[in-house]
């Protein structure tokens, strides 16, 4: 099976497996629903399978839900096989496909036993393979009877003794039945999201079908690098659609076609941070801001042996977590992506989901992955038998994820939580969270009062920090009830026609915080007891991080 010269390299993995006699099976997850450029046209994955890498076979089957089996190549073959002539039309069934399949290759290793013909090299491609063999099925006869005999293929005579090759095709390694999936004796293999140069190949073709969508000042790699993480699918039906609207797709445009494409392609698993916001936005002690600062710089400059893997923001609810990100996803200047709900009730989809999401996330190069609430998103090692061991799956997903060496400078994962407690220690170590930042309130009525114009400030309210020093201003002021706070004063000024500093005054008569003190100050232990340095505690507070 000659791998063709312009393979990608998970077609080179295949080729050299199936060669080596190392592999018979495949099972090809991932990337499988996109296009592939094939001869100045897009084609299906079975079909550019065919045609690069197994053009050379004798008989090609092909399987797949709706359409049920057919012959791709060598029908001609089939055809003078006895059995062909009492068939009434090809199986659409999954059983009696595969059943047929198998029968033709016990007809073919008789005919070479008996010496009255040469091996065939024949190849059978079954797409959805998720659906005729799901996960969670492993009590359903049928299915397992199904899956018995896949699993036959890949390792029992005469199956393993012919040059016949079985690829399954499944968008999610774990939504198949792990007794094919998860066979030793078949090679797995990922199919990523296209990288610059399998764009770049596929703007060329468009830019002469389509040439209004294109500028032709801009050349396909700076596009390609732009667009990395967007499947060809995805990007084809942009390019149509521009060129139907005879639009230009601009360079402005790029990110937020970026944006579109990959949450569609994600199906709102992921969600983009956009931000035009810096650290200078975020009020905080300096020596955290110049750290974070420091660390975007070496990433920039390529020093990523200095780099963190991973970030854990960890302070009381209401201490702006998700906003330093958005502060930081502006100061990077690299894509910033929040995981969203994930979880399924549906056994495997969860996992399924999670392997869509690290497929997302390895395409795009660098970037941030913001993982909000991480106490409860996570998931635990041992969480009992309440989930079916769905909390134990998920956590040693993402521990092996965030701990791939091969991420750093890449992926940088920050993980917030007002409870990092509750977050499994082995995912806060260092190699998986390399600094622990906590979040605080302020500690003085001078920062309550920076925090507080900053705030009323935003709103039109403009005071001077003169004019704040002299008020009873709260401490342990978090911004998000300072946010609170500013609202109130907004609304009691507009409503009532008064002076803003005379109305933030009738506000903070009777001022309750939001957050019992016995709550924050727990948040803040926790908090500050998970922190790397004490240089990120203000001095007022690090008595909170000593043993109670």
């Amino acid at each position: 099976m000659p791998a063709h010269q312009a393979a990608v390299a998970w077609m080179d993995e295949l080729a050299l497996a199936y060669e080596s006699g190392a592999h018979g099976q495949f099972v090809l997850y991932g990337n499988v629903a996109d296009r592939f450029p094939l001869d100045g046209r897009l084609a299906s994955l079975g079909r550019y399978l065919d045609a690069r890498l197994l053009a050379s076979f004798d008989v090609v089957f092909h399987y797949d839900p709706g359409n049920g089996l057919s012959v791709v190549r060598g029908s001609e073959r089939v055809a003078q096989w006895p059995a062909a002539a009492r068939l009434e039309g090809w199986p659409r069934e999954p059983m009696a496909a595969v059943q047929l399949v198998s029968r033709y290759l016990r007809y073919q290793a008789n005919l070479v036993a008996l010496g009255r013909a040469q091996p065939e090299h024949v190849a059978c491609i079954l797409r959805g393979a998720e659906q005729i063999l799901p996960n969670g099925r492993q009590g359903d006869f049928e299915v397992a009877g199904l899956a018995s005999l896949i699993h036959d293929w890949a390792g029992e005579p005469p199956f393993v003794d012919l040059p016949f090759v079985s690829v399954l095709i499944a968008d999610n390694l774990n939504d198949l039945h792990p007794q094919v999936a998860f066979n030793p004796r078949v090679a797995r293999i990922r199919v990523p999201l296209p990288d610059s140069a399998l764009l770049q190949q596929a703007l060329a073709q468009w830019r002469l079908e389509y040439p209004a969508a294109f500028d032709a000042q801009v050349g396909d790699q700076r596009m390609a690098d732009a667009l990395v993480g967007v499947s060809i699918s995805a990007l084809n039906s942009l390019v149509r659609l521009r060129a139907h609207q005879q639009r230009v797709i601009a360079s402005a445009d790029w990110i937020q076609a970026k944006k579109q494409l990959v949450e569609g392609d994600a199906a709102g698993l992921v969600e983009f941070i956009e931000s035009r916001r810096s650290l200078d936005d975020y009020h905080a002690q300096e020596t955290l801001k110049t750290r974070l600062r420091q660390d975007m710089a070496l990433w920039q400059a390529g020093e990523v042996q200095a780099l963190p893997k991973g970030y854990l923001f960890a302070g009381p609810v209401g201490t702006g977590k998700t906003y330093l990100v958005e502060c930081l996803a502006g100061e990077a200047g690299v894509p910033v992506l929040k995981l969203k709900n994930f979880r399924d009730r549906w056994v495997g989809s969860s996992e399924g989901n999670l392997e869509k999401i690290f497929r997302l996330i390895g395409a795009l190069g660098r970037c941030i992955v913001f993982i909000d609430e991480a106490d409860q998103t996570l998931g635990r090692r041992d969480a009992g038998s309440g989930d079916s061991g769905l909390s134990g799956r998920i956590y040693s997903m993402i521990a092996q994820e965030m701990s791939d060496s091969n991420n750093r400078g890449r992926i940088i994962w920050i993980l917030a939580s007002s409870r990092p407690d509750l977050i499994e220690v082995d995912l806060k170590r260092p190699g998986r969270v390399d600094v622990k930042v906590p979040l605080l309130p302020t500690t003085s009525v001078a920062e309550s009062a920076v925090l507080l114009c900053a705030l009323l400030g935003r709103l039109g309210l403009a005071l001077e920090l003169e004019q704040l020093q002299g008020l009873a201003l709260p401490l342990l002021l978090t911004p998000g009830a300072a946010e609170a706070l500013a609202v109130k004063v907004y609304r009691q000024a507009r409503t009532l026609e008064m002076p803003a500093l005379q109305a933030l005054e009738a506000c903070l008569k009777g001022y309750q915080p939001p957050v019992p003190a016995d709550v924050l100050e727990f948040q803040m232990r926790l908090a500050i007891r998970e922190a790397t340095d004490l240089e990120f505690v203000a001095p007022a507070l690090r008595h909170l991080g000593a043993p109670a």
